[in-house]
């Protein structure tokens, strides 16, 4: 009888031991991985919350209670609200990465692959601004958290790389010639497709289809056949 008093007051508490238990149920004792059904409940409730109500109003206990799970097993997973939305971004980065790259691997002409990003781009925004949004508060929130100004400045590089990696084969495979180095042609298709998608979310009714046009001019002086 005492040790079920106990256990029934740790569940209560929602302290470290139900956490603790939780979390191993899921196979992850003491790992904090990430790769749990629940852990992956918390990470959208995060990304659809900060989308919606901004950082400030998404506090663990609403975020816990979306994901419907108890907020001391989000404690388990994730120390502050900063570091799980740092996890929301990286893991949509991570799996829009995983996308383009397999879009982008059957384009045969620079053409191709300026088109295939600038749709990729298009379709984000129109389909997904919730993603924009969460880019944009991380961004807003590594100019006040040096914490976070260093999750933020890692994820943009490896994000970078990637492409200038993607770039740089297709340069060795003669789809595409590059006229300047492959990480500064990243960079600068990041920068177009940024500014595009701040003007866009600002404006969603105005027709934007000379703007990417004009984008896609730019791109291609960077990209020759």
């Amino acid at each position: 009888m005492k040790i079920e008093i106990m256990e029934t007051d740790a569940d209560v508490l929602d302290g470290p031991p139900a956490a603790a238990a939780a979390a191993e149920a899921e196979g992850a004792p003491g790992a904090r991985s990430l790769s749990g059904e629940k852990a992956q409940r918390i990470v959208e409730a995060m990304r659809r919350s900060v989308a919606k109500r901004g950082v400030a109003a998404s506090t663990f206990e609403y975020v816990a209670r979306k994901a419907g799970v108890s907020r001391g097993l989000l404690h388990y997973y994730f120390a502050t609200k900063e570091q799980l939305l740092v996890e929301a971004v990286r893991r949509d980065c991570e799996l829009r990465m995983e996308v383009l790259e397999g879009q982008l691997a059957g384009a045969q002409t620079a053409d191709d692959f300026i088109a295939l990003m600038a749709r990729n781009l298009q379709e984000t925004v129109r389909e997904d601004p919730d993603f924009v949004t969460l880019v944009f508060e991380l961004f807003t929130l590594s100019r006040r958290n040096e914490e976070i100004a260093v999750e933020y400045a890692s994820l943009m590089r490896r994000t970078r790389d990637q492409v200038a990696g993607m770039l740089a084969s297709a340069q060795r495979e003669g789809v595409l010639r590059l006229n300047a180095e492959p990480e500064a042609v990243a960079e600068i298709l990041f920068s177009l497709g940024d500014g595009f998608a701040l003007r866009m979310l600002a404006e969603p009714e105005r027709d934007f289809s000379a703007t990417v046009r004009a984008g896609i001019v730019c791109a291609r002086a960077l990209l020759a056949d």
